[in-house]
């Protein structure tokens, strides 16, 4: 999964650099282990769609057709086959929440790249879109999707490389998530310091705060309140669906930029981990935490999300976050 160095974002470096050296041989090593990945995973292609299947029972499908504003896995479920993702707008199911009609399952958008929204779906006029260039290719276990960062001019601002890995661990569900973001249309890339953004998840209604829903991170904070924008390693949103406890981890990587990231936790079913809107989360107007691509770079975003059955178990998160 590794991809030869280029030009990296400008941020502080030095023991940044070493850290991502160290995490990306965790990570080789982590995918190499037959056991940490023991599951069949299969994958049927259909037009604009793959369906990815973990030891015979369906578990997602990839959504990347010209019809949609990005690619993304919908539905999820659990081990046993429970759903824990909104429909909508997808599916429409009766009572169930229409708000941010851009909210699909599990994503990657971000509100302003070079002055451009990707992560609202508003139309082409308006927002930018994540365009898959052809299907996925498929590596085992892995779907990895060339896409391509077009404005509302139609403009080509940059690519995103998306790869998805599957995998069955005991109970619980894993994707490992890695966005590849590139400035090689001549041009620089400013990722914007905006709330809005950068790996979502919306979850099923019954994973609201005010039915019930309880978010958790890596220092024991809990609630909406106490989570949205702080730094943490991971966190957790948990339910009960069908009388059994749930949830689903989101763990930031440790070489990501600026980790441990902030968190665009709301009560209502949304989860995301955004290591950008500093002047958002610190409510402070002179703070500035973009980030800059310069031409021809890149710059990786890793991330891990494990759909559990079961009470959360902090000592077992902070062993997937490794």
């Amino acid at each position: 999964m590794s991809q030869p160095e280029q030009p990296g974002p400008r941020h502080p470096a030095g023991a940044g650099r070493r850290q991502a050296a160290t995490s990306r041989a965790i990570l080789a090593a982590l995918l190499a282990s037959p056991a940490a990945w023991g599951a069949e995973v299969t994958f049927r292609q259909t037009p604009g769609r793959t369906e990815v299947s973990i030891d015979g029972q369906p578990f997602t499908n990839l959504y990347y057709g010209s019809d949609r504003a990005k690619p993304f896995l919908h539905p999820l479920r659990t081990v046993s086959g429970k759903v824990v993702t909104r429909g909508f707008p997808v599916e429409k199911i009766e009572g169930e929440s229409t708000d941010h009609i851009w909210h699909h399952g599990l994503w990657y958008g971000h509100g302003d790249i070079n002055g451009v929204d990707f992560w609202r779906d508003r139309g082409p006029e308006t927002t930018g879109r994540i365009v898959a260039r052809g299907q996925p290719k498929i590596s085992g276990d892995t779907l990895a999707l060339d896409c391509e960062l077009v404005a509302p001019q139609k403009q080509i601002l940059g690519t995103i490389l998306q790869r998805f890995r599957f995998a069955r661990l005991d109970r619980n569900y894993r994707v490992d998530v890695e966005m590849v973001v590139g400035a090689g249309r001549g041009t620089a890339l400013q990722m914007g310091d905006t709330e809005e953004g950068a790996l979502g998840f919306r979850f099923a209604d019954k994973f609201r705060e005010d039915r019930g829903g309880v978010l958790t991170n890596s220092d024991g904070l809990t609630g909406t309140r106490q989570i949205w924008g702080k730094r943490a390693r991971w966190v957790d949103y948990s339910t009960t669906l069908q009388g059994q406890k749930v949830g689903v981890t989101i763990l930031d990587h440790p070489g990501n930029p600026k980790y441990p990231t902030y968190w665009h936790a709301r009560g209502y079913g949304l989860n995301a981990a955004n290591p950008f809107g500093e002047h958002d989360f610190h409510k402070d107007k002179t703070r500035d935490g973009s980030l800059t691509i310069p031409a021809g770079g890149t710059l990786t975003f890793r991330y891990g999300v494990v759909i559990h059955e079961g009470e959360l178990h902090p000592a077992e998160a902070e062993r997937w976050a490794k």
